[in-house]
């Protein structure tokens, strides 16, 4: 690899995904940006407005008759989405609904995969997992009468490191033994990015007869995931980040396919989650639907689901091996670059990349620590048209999306970079 301009250029023209760069907006709030926050909210896609104006206008036409009368029948609108996030999350069509947002689907399913009974009651996750995930964890060990203290387990980096050795994890999962109820872990870690072993994860975890789930906000759009294969158990994920479905915008969710019917699994029902064919008789007791589909509470948020089928078309027009391959080529290159940079300036300032170095074990984001450096840096990285992420005490997270961003963007990133050491 070489830092120059030249061989950015000459990266980008072999780059068989270049031509997606232009189905996407970007911001013009400043001139140049380098837009490297698609791990917090992606870019809007061209084509999100004509989804939505569609919507808009079989509203206007229809009105409530749009439910069965619409271009894309609002009755049945997820069912539009299921095989194309099915591809991206390496599932099945059964074992993956589209609904509701994030944390609310991290409920819905530990309460059905989440059962304390008599010593088997911990839940084992990761320390300094994105704060949401705490909080739902916290009051789901609450609900059920439990104090957080002692059955809220966490794994925690060694001293002295940044990174949770996978080895810990296992260690814990054979020490907690039958007392273990459930293993709830981010799937790639928000603060590092670092990726974990899902699928040794969840062997391990079913080996001591705990359930398995997942927190996939960044690996969803960013991973090559295949989570029927690992035999997850339940999963759940944004789409507003690398999937660039909108702010806040819809969720999805896993359910394995050895759940698939099971109506005796205790859940928080609500009517979209019922039985389709039968539906509108408004018959006392939950019947479920077969699948992932069983754990829907409402119908459909359409115009947010519009918004999310626009992104998920050009996912499938990418492909996600071509996105995974894009992806730690252009990691593998901005690493370099910063590492460069760092070098040329180590008497004034050095970068320690805490993200895993191995492509294996992270996605498209890197964390930087900016040691002899505060967040000064980073707002003069702002005010070069920089879009990336500061996080406390000093740590710069930023990530090349490998559907819009380029490798030209890294070298310009490291020029920048410079510029604010400077």
């Amino acid at each position: 690899m070489e830092n120059t301009l030249a061989y950015a250029r000459q990266m980008d023209e072999k780059d068989v995904l270049r031509g997606f760069r232009d189905k996407f907006y970007f911001p013009t709030f400043c001139d140049d940006v380098i837009y490297f926050t698609g791990n917090s909210l992606g870019l809007q896609p061209k084509s999100t407005k004509e989804y939505i104006d569609q919507e808009l206008s079989d509203w206007a036409k229809y009105g409530v008759e749009g439910h069965f009368l619409a271009e894309r029948p609002w009755f049945s609108y997820h069912e539009n989405l299921t095989s194309k996030a099915a591809k991206v999350m390496g599932a099945k069509n059964h074992e993956v609904v589209i609904t509701h947002s994030l944390t609310t689907n991290l409920h819905l399913l530990m309460v059905s995969f989440f059962r304390p009974e008599g010593k088997r009651t911990k839940i084992l996750c990761e320390a300094k997992a994105f704060p949401s995930d705490q909080y739902a964890l916290e009051s789901q060990v609450r609900f059920h009468g439990l104090d957080p203290k002692d059955h809220l387990v966490e794994v925690a980096p060694r001293e002295g490191e940044h990174l949770i050795r996978e080895e810990d994890i296992y260690r814990k999962i054979d020490e907690l033994g039958d007392e273990l109820a459930l293993v709830m872990i981010g799937g790639v870690n928000y603060y590092t990015g670092q990726l974990f072993d899902m699928k040794m994860i969840t062997e391990k975890a079913h080996a001591v007869g705990a359930m398995v789930g997942f927190d996939l906000a960044h690996a969803a759009g960013n991973i090559n995931l295949a989570l029927h294969e690992w035999g997850v158990d339940f999963a759940a994920w944004c789409t507003y980040k690398y999937m660039n479905s909108s702010p806040g915008g819809v969720s999805g969710m896993f359910v394995h396919e050895r759940h698939a019917e099971k109506p005796e699994l205790p859940r928080f029902a609500g009517w979209w989650g019922y039985d389709k064919s039968t539906r509108f008789l408004m018959e006392p007791g939950f019947k479920p639907m077969f699948g992932a589909e069983g754990w829907q509470l409402s119908n459909a948020p359409v115009l947010g689901m519009a918004a999310h089928l626009a992104s998920l078309d050009l996912f499938e027009e990418a492909g996600m091996d071509r996105i995974g391959a894009k992806r730690d080529e252009m990691t593998a290159f901005l690493e370099f670059v910063i590492e460069d940079i760092s070098e040329k300036n180590k008497d004034r300032c050095t970068f320690e990349i805490i993200t895993p170095r191995d492509r294996n074990k992270r996605g498209a984001q890197l964390s930087i620590l900016a040691h002899g450096q505060g967040k000064s840096l980073f707002d003069a990285l702002s005010k070069q048209g920089v879009v990336a992420d500061w996080r406390e005490p000093n740590v710069i997270r930023i990530a090349p999306a490998p559907l819009y961003n380029s490798f030209e963007d890294c070298y310009r990133f490291g020029q920048c970079l410079e510029k604010a050491i400077q």
